[in-house]
Parts: C-alpha cells; structure tokens; sequence
C-alpha cells in the first residue's frame, strides 16, 4: 500500500478567519463543502491542511491519510483488531474512506480517491 499524503484535520471555530490566516502562509482553498475545506500549497498540492466546522458532530479526525489501497488499509485494521469508529463507505464528494482509532485514541481518516 502506498501512502500519497499525510493531512492535518483542524477544528475552526471560524471557518472564513481560519482559511484567511492560512492563506497568509501560501495556502490555497482547493475544496469547500461549507462545513469542511481543504487548503494546499500552489506549488505543492500534497502539502494541504482540512478545515473543518466545530460544531460538527463526533467523531471527527484529527488527521487524514490517503492511500491508494484503502479497502486494503481497512482490511488490515480490521484484521489487526482496530477500533473503527467509522465504518468504510463511498461519499457523495468523491473519496471511499473510514476512520480508524490510533493505540492513543486519535482517530485517523484513511481515504482514497475514487
């Protein structure tokens, strides 16, 4: 399994404040579905942080990391007794992904693309 990047999920109490500040430092807003966004570096897109709403509802992570092969990466959690806290399934924005809990109680996006 090949890992294509490894991404920061941050609470914002100000989504429109939070993407400003960002951009300050070179991000770029590529993605907005209002409740989360994603900003990447123009000159690097795998550098990216996730924005997302405070209030959404739990769980939510606290970091995302793509890979190529996620039903392969969610059956290897699977086989190794992880907790999934969101089971793998399709959305409606495009990715197939769950969330997984780490040994020290993070819980981690694992996505792919569609």
């Amino acid at each position: 399994m090949k890992i294509r990047r490894v991404v920061p999920d941050l609470r914002s109490a100000d989504l429109d404040a939070a993407r400003a500040f960002y951009a300050r430092l070179g991000l770029e807003e590529v993605m907005n579905l209002g409740w989360v966004s994603t900003l990447a570096s123009p000159d690097n897109p795998t550098a990216q942080i996730i924005l997302f709403r405070h209030d959404e509802p739990e769980p939510q992570p606290a970091m995302s990391i793509e890979v190529d092969d996620v039903d392969g990466a969610y059956a290897a959690m699977r086989a190794a007794g992880s907790e999934i806290v969101y089971e793998l399934r399709d959305e409606p924005w495009g990715v197939r992904r769950f969330f997984v809990r780490d040994p020290d109680g993070n819980i981690v996006n694992v996505v792919g693309h569609r």
